[in-house]
């Protein structure tokens, strides 16, 4: 029975976080044991805002290690460097030519970003939806995991797909396939420390913002201590007025892998004195075998260096078969 396939990938810009692990990374190690899963770094997108040269290539065999050493097992997923592989860029200059540009116009985060970048703003930066939708319809995915802030993303997606479909293919062969969205409701959206209504980000300047993967334990529990908290005795979930205690609690409930019920039992009656200690702990019980392992593959670039040959080999596979197709479809020549 073939399996159906899931594809999904992070940019490879500055130490991995919490929320990449419960937000997405944790998912995937579920989903690979159902789905045929293709996850790569998105180094293409990571210089659509300002980057370090210096520093992109080795973030991208960490974010490689990270996946592996979280629990993506090679064996059963496609790793692969976005990169490595020129059509994702050939087919995002060919979706470029056909999506009506108040499309992007419209996109929420590119007016956010941009907001901040000023003068600066890259057309990457409004553009990189549309390599995003390259990306994703190069594989032929059935799902793609997101988060709801990049639900909008995936519905640009299925346009383009759609337009293509409709103005090249036909409706008994469509041209592309149309994917459609998987959301988890748990650790879909973990929060700032800092502040509890905005995501928890490697962006944010504030490195008390995040917990990152390998941040040692001295380093958790100083952050843990310092986060954001409120004057209420007494802890519970999914009250607006405290978006800082619901997170912490959903961090909690998730790290020491408890239901919401039994959580909100042991922490009904708490103060943030009583309860980030056990916060604290938890996080650096749950995050020490991930370092341990990702230690140990920072020191192997050689198994690292085959892990990412073999799975640009596969991706390759699938890849330019959609390309070709899609070429073949606008009336292309092939290569001599």
């Amino acid at each position: 029975m073939v399996r159906q396939r899931i594809l999904s990938g992070i940019q490879p810009t500055g130490n991995l976080h919490l929320g990449n692990y419960l937000g997405a990374i944790r998912n995937w190690i579920d989903l690979q044991q159902e789905y045929d899963a293709f996850l790569f770094m998105a180094d293409l997108h990571a210089i659509t805002v300002p980057h370090d040269p210096r520093r992109l290539a080795a973030d991208t065999y960490k974010v490689a290690a990270t996946y592996i050493a979280c629990g993506i097992d090679p064996a059963r997923a496609t790793i692969f460097v976005q990169s490595h592989l020129s059509a994702h860029a050939e087919l995002a200059w060919l979706f470029n030519c056909l999506t009506p540009l108040n499309w992007l116009e419209r996109m929420i985060q590119f007016k956010e970003k941009a907001v901040k970048q000023g003068e600066n703003v890259s057309i990457g930066l409004l553009d990189y939806p549309v390599l995003q939708a390259a990306d994703i319809l190069l594989y032929e995915p059935d799902l793609v995991p997101v988060g709801e802030d990049q639900k909008q993303h995936l519905e640009l997606t299925r346009d383009i797909a759609n337009r293509l479909n409709f103005q090249y293919g036909s409706q008994e062969s469509p041209l592309l396939k149309v994917p459609e969205p998987l959301i988890r409701e748990a650790g879909a959206r973990v929060m700032s420390l800092s502040d509890g209504t905005r995501k928890m980000s490697k962006s944010d300047p504030s490195e008390q913002s995040r917990i990152d993967l390998s941040d040692p334990p001295e380093v958790i529990i100083k952050k843990i201590k310092r986060a954001k908290t409120d004057q209420e005795r007494g802890l519970w979930f999914d009250d607006p007025a405290r978006p800082e205690c619901h997170n912490l609690l959903n961090l909690y409930m998730l790290l020491s892998q408890q239901s919401k019920a039994a959580v909100a039992a042991e922490c009904a009656s708490m103060g943030w004195g009583q309860f980030k200690p056990r916060l604290g702990e938890a996080m650096v019980t749950a995050l020490a075998p991930i370092q341990t392992r990702l230690a140990e593959l920072m020191g192997d670039r050689t198994y690292l260096e085959g892990i990412l040959r073999q799975g640009r080999e596969k991706a390759a596979s699938v890849a330019n078969v959609t390309l070709t197709r899609v070429k073949d479809a606008l009336g292309y020549s092939r290569p001599l």
